[in-house]
C-alpha cells in the first residue's frame, strides 16, 4: 500500500486537455463496456465504464486518441482542443472480418441483432453491487434468473435458469465450457474469484448464440475475462464485512508494449467466520494473461486462473429443518437469528474443531488462444485448454454390522435435528464419537473419509469464420473433450479407533466380484487412514463434434441458420467392487445433434423484433443416465436414451435515448430427461445385501413464460432499471420406473429374483403420476426495481428491491418414495411464502495524488427481512417439507480500491 500511494503521488505532467465521450455501437447504439480509450503512443488511457462514458486526461493538445474493442474496427481521433473537450457519443463499427479472440469463442450476442433474450453484467456493476454476495447473486435482477446461497457456505451458492437448474446451464469462462462433464452442473466455490477477473457478464436465455456442439437446455452464461487490451497500470484494494470477512486483491497490466506483448497479472485472498455458524473459510484467487502479437495475421494468448479455497459448510441436502425445527433451535443462537444455526458444527475431546461437512478444492483452467486473420475475409480461432482439478469433501462412514450408520453423521435428516450425538449447547458432539471408538473392541464405530474428487480435462475449440458474398458470415468449427474423473473415498480420521471395517462395500465387493465370491479365504480388512472405503474409480468422458452457423446481414435484417453433430461416450474403471479382469466397463456412445434458426428485424431506429425457434438432441449424462449407479457399478442402463428439446421464442425491443425495453415469451419442452433413483435390497433381518437401481422412463417437462426488463435514465443522474419474469413450469408427463440390481439386471421383486427378460410381466416396476406437477426450486415469478443516483462530484448511490414468489419446494423423488409394482401420484410441491430484500450500494470516487481511488459500500437484506428461499417437498405441505433455507439476514462490507 504504501508503494501504491508513492506511486500516486509521483509527480506528472500537467494535463493540457480532458477529453469526454461516450462510446457506442455504431448499430444499436448500444454502449461498449470496458472500451479502451488511449493516447497513441504512450501509456495513458482509460475504459468506458458500465454507460460506455469515459473521460481522459491528456498532455498535448495535439494528441491522437486510439479507441479499441473487441470485434470492433479501431478508431483514431486527433484532438486540436485545449480545455474540456466533449465528444459526445463516439459510434464503433463492427469488424466483420475478424473478431478478437475472446469474442469468437465466448459468443457474444449483439443487441438488436442477434435474435435471442440477453442480458449484460458490466464489471463496473460488479464491483459496485456485489457486497457480501457471491457471483451467481450479482445476476438474480436478470429476468429467468433465481440464484440463492443454498447451505450457505463460501462459494456454495446455486443458480437457476427458467426452471432449469445448473447441470442444465451452458456456464462457459471465454467460451470455455466449465461444466462437470460427468453430471453437468458447477461449483461455484471453484469459480469464487471469478468477479475480480471479470470484463463482462452475459446471460443468454433459451437457445443461446454459443457456437459449440453440445448446447445447454435453460440458457448459457459466459463470463468473458481481462485480456490483451487492459491499459497499462494497476490497482490494490481491501475489503472487510460481517462476520470478519477479509479481502485483499491486486492487478498490475503492462497494456501493449513494444514488440506485441501484453501482460496483466491478478491476485487475491479473501477470509472470514462465516454468516453461517461454523462456516469460517480462506480462499485464494489468481489470474495471468500473456499475449503477443506475432504479426499483422497471427496473435496468441496465454491465460491461467484459478481460485484454490477450503471452507466448512452446512450441508444443502440435509442441514436444512423444518419450519418448526428452525424454531426449536433459537435457543441455541443466543440472540443470533435462528436461521444461522448450523446443525453440523462441534468439536472434538480436546475442543478441535471437528466437522462432517469441509471442502477444499482447486480447479485451475489454462488456455492457449491462437488467432490466425487468413485473408481479408477469413479469420481462424482456436483455444487448446486442460482444466485440473483437486480436492475432497467431507464423506461419514458407519460399521453397520454394530447398529451404527453413514447417516449417524448428519447435523439433520430430512428436517429433523438428530439427537444421538448432540450437546447441550445445541453443537454436534463429535467428542461422544471419539468416546465410542476409543472403548470399541471392534475397531471404529464411525469413521470420516474425504471424498476425493480429482480430474483431468483436455479440450479443443477450433472455429473458422469467413464472408461469402456481401451479406453472409459463415461460422464452422471443432469441439473436442476428453475428460478423466478419479472418485475415491479415503478413510482420513478414525476419530479414536485402532481400524474400520467397510462391511457395506466389502459386502458389496463380494457381490459383484464373482472372483471373491468363490475365494473360501475372502474376509474382511481392517482398515486405517488413506484406505479405501464406499468407491474408487475412474468415471470416462470422450466428445467430439462440429458445429456451423451462417449468419445473414443486410440493412434492418439479421438471421442464421445453425446446426452441429456430436459424439459422446462413456465408460468407467472400478478397482474396488471389481477384480482386474472385470475393471473397465463397455463404452457407451451417444449421438447428439441440434438444428435452430432465429432472425431479428430492426423496424426502425427505436423498435426491433426477434424470433428463434430449435431442436436438441443430447446425450444423458454419465452420472445418473448412461450408468445405472455409477458410483459403485459398471451396469450400463439399457434404455437410456438422448434428452430431447424444442425451443421456440419470440422477442420485441425498443430503444430511445433515455429508455430501452425487452419483452420477450418462450417456450420450452424437455422429453425424455433421464432420472435414475436407488437404495439398498435388503434381506429378512432388513441388512442390505444389494443394491437396486430405477431407470425412470418418459420424463416430461413443459417450460413456458414471459419476461420484461427495461432501463431508464430520464435524467443524467438517475437511472432507473426493472425486471418482471413470470413463468409456468411443470412436469408433463406420466413415467415409469424399472428396477435393477447391482449388476444391471432386472428385478422382478427386492428380494433380487431376476426376471427373464426386461420387458417381461414380472419386471419390476413403478409408475410415477407426474403430470401437470409443478417444477420445483425456482421462483417462478422473480421482480426487480432499482435506481442510482449520481451527484456531486464521483458520488453514486443505489437502491435495489427483488421480489420472488410462486415458488415451489425442490420436487424429491426417490426410490423409497414409490410403490414397486403400483402407482405414486404426486400432487404440486408446496409453495413457499413469497418474498423480497432492499440492497443499498453506495460508492465514492476521489483522487489519492494523481491516483485514483473508489470507496465502495455495500448493505445487504437492508430490513434484515427474513423469508424463505430453499425447501424440499416431503408431501406438499408446509408441516413436513424439510430442507428449509432462509435468506441471509442483513450483512454489511466495505472496500477501498486505487487504481495506479
Amino acid at each position: 500500500m504504501l508503494a501504491v500511494f508513492t506511486l500516486c503521488f509521483a509527480a506528472t505532467a500537467g494535463a493540457q486537455a480532458t477529453v469526454k465521450g461516450t462510446v457506442v455501437d455504431a448499430d444499436s447504439n448500444e454502449p461498449l463496456i470496458g472500451a479502451t480509450v488511449t493516447v497513441g503512443g504512450t501509456s495513458l488511457g482509460t475504459v468506458t465504464d458500465y454507460e460506455g462514458n469515459f473521460t481522459l486526461k491528456v498532455t498535448s493538445a495535439k494528441a491522437t486518441i486510439e479507441i479499441k474493442y473487441l470485434g470492433y474496427l479501431d478508431k483514431s481521433i486527433k484532438l486540436t482542443q485545449q480545455g474540456e473537450v466533449n465528444w459526445g457519443v463516439v459510434k464503433m463499427n463492427l469488424d466483420t472480418h475478424t473478431l478478437g479472440d475472446v469474442v469468437v469463442t465466448s459468443s457474444i450476442a449483439v443487441a438488436r441483432k442477434t435474435p435471442v433474450a440477453v442480458s449484460t453484467v458490466a464489471p463496473e456493476f460488479i464491483e459496485e453491487k456485489l457486497g457480501t454476495m457471491e457471483f451467481p447473486e450479482i445476476l438474480k435482477s436478470t429476468p429467468g434468473v433465481y440464484a440463492t446461497k443454498q447451505g450457505g457456505g463460501y462459494g456454495d451458492s446455486d443458480i437457476n435458469l427458467r426452471g432449469f437448474k445448473t447441470e442444465n446451464i451452458a456456464v462457459m469462462v471465454n467460451g470455455v465450457p466449465v461444466n462437470d462433464m460427468e453430471w453437468g452442473g458447477v461449483y461455484f466455490s471453484n469459480w469464487a474469484g471469478l468477479s475480480d477477473v471479470t470484463r463482462s457478464t452475459q446471460v443468454q436465455r433459451g437457445l443461446g448464440a454459443s457456437k459449440v456442439s453440445v448446447p445447454s437446455v435453460g440458457g448459457s452464461l459466459n463470463i468473458v475475462t481481462r485480456s490483451t487490451d487492459a491499459q497499462k497500470g494497476g490497482s490494490i484494494s481491501y475489503g472487510m464485512g460481517n462476520d470478519g470477512m477479509n479481502s485483499i486483491l491486486f492487478s498490475v497490466s503492462t497494456g501493449l508494449m513494444k514488440g506485441g506483448w501484453a501482460v496483466s497479472l491478478l491476485g487475491g485472498k479473501k477470509w472470514g467466520d462465516g454468516y453461517i455458524q461454523g462456516t469460517d473459510f480462506e480462499g485464494y484467487n489468481y489470474f495471468l494473461n500473456v499475449s503477443k502479437k506475432l504479426n499483422d495475421a497471427h496473435q496468441l494468448s496465454f491465460t491461467a486462473f484459478g481460485a484454490p479455497q477450503s471452507h466448512y459448510q452446512r450441508s444443502s441436502s440435509y442441514d436444512g429443518l423444518t419450519i418448526q425445527g428452525w424454531q426449536e433451535v433459537k435457543k441455541y443462537m443466543k440472540g443470533k437469528s435462528a436461521y444461522r444455526y448450523n446443525p453440523s458444527y462441534g468439536f472434538g475431546k480436546n475442543g478441535e474443531r471437528k466437522s462432517s461437512n469441509y471442502n477444499e478444492y482447486h480447479k485451475p483452467q489454462i488456455s492457449l488462444n491462437h488467432q490466425w486473420q487468413i485473408d481479408d475475409k477469413s479469420t481462424l480461432s482456436t483455444v487448446a485448454y486442460v482444466s485440473i482439478g483437486r480436492g475432497n469433501g467431507y464423506n461419514g462412514q458407519g460399521n453397520s454390522e454394530f447398529g451404527y450408520s453413514y447417516t449417524d453423521w448428519r447435523g439433520a435428516s430430512y428436517g429433523k435435528l438428530t439427537t444421538k450425538f448432540r450437546n447441550a449447547d445445541g453443537t454436534f458432539a463429535y467428542d461422544k464419537i471419539q468416546e465410542i471408538n476409543e472403548q470399541s473392541e471392534n475397531g471404529s464405530m464411525l469413521a470420516m473419509s474425504k471424498s476425493k474428487n480429482y480430474h483431468n480435462w483436455y479440450g479443443l475449440l477450433s472455429t473458422f469464420t469467413t464472408k461469402l458474398g456481401e451479406n453472409i458470415d459463415f461460422y464452422g468449427g471443432l469441439d473436442f473433450r476428453y475428460y478423466k474423473g478419479t472418485h475415491t473415498n479415503e478413510l482420513s480420521d478414525l476419530y479414536g479407533g485402532e481400524y474400520y471395517v467397510d462391511y457395506d462395500s466389502r459386502k458389496n465387493v463380494k457381490a459383484v466380484n464373482n472372483a471373491a465370491a468363490a475365494d473360501p479365504n475372502w474376509k474382511y480388512e481392517k482398515l486405517t487412514v488413506g484406505d479405501v472405503v464406499y468407491r474408487d474409480y475412474d468415471g470416462y468422458v470422450m466428445q467430439e463434434g462440429v458445429f456451423a452457423q451462417a449468419e445473414y446481414n443486410k440493412d434492418k435484417l439479421s438471421a442464421f441458420l445453425a446446426g452441429s453433430v456430436s459424439n459422446t461416450g462413456y465408460w468407467r474403471y472400478d478397482r474396488l467392487y471389481y477384480d482386474k479382469q472385470h475393471a473397465e466397463s463397455e463404452t457407451v456412445n451417444f449421438i447428439g445433434w441440434t438444428a435452430k434458426g432465429g432472425a431479428n428485424f430492426n423496424i426502425s431506429d427505436h423498435h426491433n423484433v426477434f424470433a428463434n425457434i430449435g431442436y436438441i438432441s443430447r446425450a444423458p449424462f454419465f452420472s445418473y443416465g448412461a450408468f445405472l449407479s455409477a458410483a459403485v457399478s459398471n451396469a450400463t442402463n439399457p434404455n437410456a436414451v438422448n434428452e430431447k428439446v424444442f425451443s421456440a421464442e419470440l422477442g420485441y425491443g425498443y430503444r430511445s435515448s433515455w429508455l430501452n425495453v425487452n419483452l420477450n415469451a418462450y417456450y420450452t419442452r424437455w422429453m425424455d430427461k433421464t432420472m435414475t433413483k436407488g437404495g439398498d435390497i435388503l434381506d429378512e433381518n432388513s441388512n442390505p445385501v444389494d443394491r437396486y437401481s430405477i431407470n425412470m422412463q418418459g420424463v416430461d417437462a413443459r417450460h413456458m413464460g414471459v419476461e420484461l426488463d427495461f432501463v431508464a435514465e430520464p435524467t443524467r443522474w438517475l437511472t432507473i432499471n426493472g425486471m418482471l419474469s413470470v413463468g409456468d413450469w411443470q412436469w408433463d408427463s406420466n413415467a415409469t420406473g424399472y428396477y435393477y440390481n447391482g449388476q444391471g439386471q432386472p428385478l422382478a421383486d427386492l428380494k433380487g429374483t431376476i426376471a427373464s427378460d426386461i420387458y417381461a410381466p414380472d419386471h419390476a416396476k413403478s409408475e410415477v403420476q407426474l403430470k401437470g406437477v409443478k417444477v420445483g426450486d425456482s421462483a417462478q415469478l422473480t421482480g426487480a426495481l432499482g435506481a442510482t443516483v449520481k451527484f456531486l462530484d464521483g458520488f453514486r448511490a443505489g437502491l435495489d428491491y427483488n421480489f420472488y414468489a410462486n415458488n415451489y419446494a425442490d420436487f424429491a423423488l426417490n426410490g423409497s418414495s414409490l410403490v414397486v409394482g403400483g402407482v405414486k401420484t404426486f400432487k404440486d410441491p408446496w409453495k413457499i411464502p413469497s418474498g423480497g430484500q432492499f440492497d443499498f450500494n453506495a460508492s465514492y470516487r476521489f483522487k489519492i495524488g494523481s491516483c485514483k481511488a473508489t470507496l465502495y459500500g455495500n448493505i445487504n437484506n437492508v430490513f434484515n427481512q427474513e423469508y424463505i428461499v430453499n425447501a424440499t417437498d416431503a408431501d406438499g405441505t408446509w408441516q413436513n417439507a424439510y430442507g428449509v433455507f432462509y435468506a441471509f439476514g442483513r450483512t454489511y462490507s466495505l472496500r477501498l480500491k486505487i487504481n495506479f
